[in-house]
């Protein structure tokens, strides 16, 4: 099988190009990617001996339409992703979300390829906290930020190309990652790489704000059984049962860390911060037989922690002009 990964450089993305390089030896691997501030060569370091880097734009509709036309299978991960930035300047998530996206999919009904479609959660809004709801793959979309806004605006046209045109297309809406290789913008990284270096975390307002987890090792196995064994057209949701507040988050990671359960900061919330997320992952486990590996979020975390330890040589670069940013937001 002849695989392009696209935003392989990235957190979700190069862990799977791991995952497939470990587990999938004969899978010839290209990886696309723009190498923008969220995406890192070094993230492929160590499987950069079975993995083909072409840096680019998914927007390029003449290196995108070269690359798929070589490929038997496209896993899209590619996107700007941070909420704060899509807020601050909405522009690079229409460019890339959209934009690209239909790009690749001009490519993949041109070609004749199959497509795997990666997306977020965040498109069908939030839930009240007291609610005992979850998302589903029939939740109607809500989003509530440009970020997921262009998200959901991607997975329609992906359902429009697979109607209209017969693309050989699939859908995976997941819940939040967390695990190795994540930037140091994102909340438990950030919280991680303060603590590595004795800084109180940050927890936004009252840290009620709900967060359904799933380690992203769990999030790319769900993938490939998807691509194996999903039905083209449908749209499957990835959860872990993990649902936890932020405050209960920062408190896991004081334990990890042998410091008192107050030991964190109060700092003024995000703009937009939606109240909770919810994954009802069923119809993956029922119809594909999935399940997770880390059911039990301190290991998860006990392992983040540990790999951000091992590699502050990865994270270190970032982390000053992160921390410089939320400070000036007052975060």
């Amino acid at each position: 099988m002849r695989l392009l990964v696209t935003g392989g450089a990235g957190f979700i993305g190069s862990n799977f190009v791991h995952l497939t390089a470990r587990e999938r030896p004969e899978v010839e691997i290209t990886v696309l990617d723009a190498l923008t501030y969220a995406g890192d060569e070094t993230s492929l370091a160590p499987v950069a001996d079975s993995v083909r880097l072409v840096q680019g734009d998914i927007t390029d509709g003449k290196l995108v339409d070269r690359l798929v036309s070589t490929s038997d299978l496209v896993v899209h991960f590619a996107a700007e992703s941070h909420n704060d930035n899509s807020l601050a300047n909405p522009w690079p998530f229409v460019q890339t979300n959209l934009i690209g996206t239909y790009t690749l999919l001009e490519a993949v009904r041109k070609h004749g390829v199959r497509y795997h479609h990666i997306s977020t959660d965040e498109v069908y809004g939030d839930l009240e906290l007291d609610d005992p709801a979850k998302f589903t793959d029939a939740t109607p979309y809500n989003p509530s930020s440009p970020y997921s806004a262009t998200k959901a605006g991607s997975d329609l046209l992906v359902r429009a190309w697979a109607r209209s045109f017969g693309i050989a297309a699939t859908i995976s809406n997941c819940s939040n990652n967390y695990g190795p290789y994540q930037h140091v913008e994102k909340f438990i990284p950030r919280q991680i790489t303060n603590l590595i270096d004795g800084i109180r975390p940050r927890l936004y307002g009252a840290g009620e704000n709900v967060r359904d987890w799933i380690h992203v090792e769990d999030h790319n196995t769900a993938v490939w059984t998807i691509i194996d064994k999903g039905r083209l057209g449908e749209t499957y949701l990835i959860g872990a049962d993990g649902e936890k507040n932020n405050l209960e988050v920062v408190q896991a990671l004081l334990e990890v860390f042998g410091r008192p359960a107050d030991d964190f900061d109060h700092v003024t919330d995000r703009a937009g911060h939606d109240l909770r997320y919810a994954i009802d992952s069923q119809k993956l486990r029922t119809e594909l037989g999935w399940e997770p590996r880390f059911t039990d979020f301190k290991a998860g975390l006990v392992d983040t922690v540990d790999w951000y330890k091992a590699n502050e040589a990865w994270w270190r670069p970032a982390k000053a002009a992160t921390e410089a940013k939320y400070s000036t937001a007052g975060h």
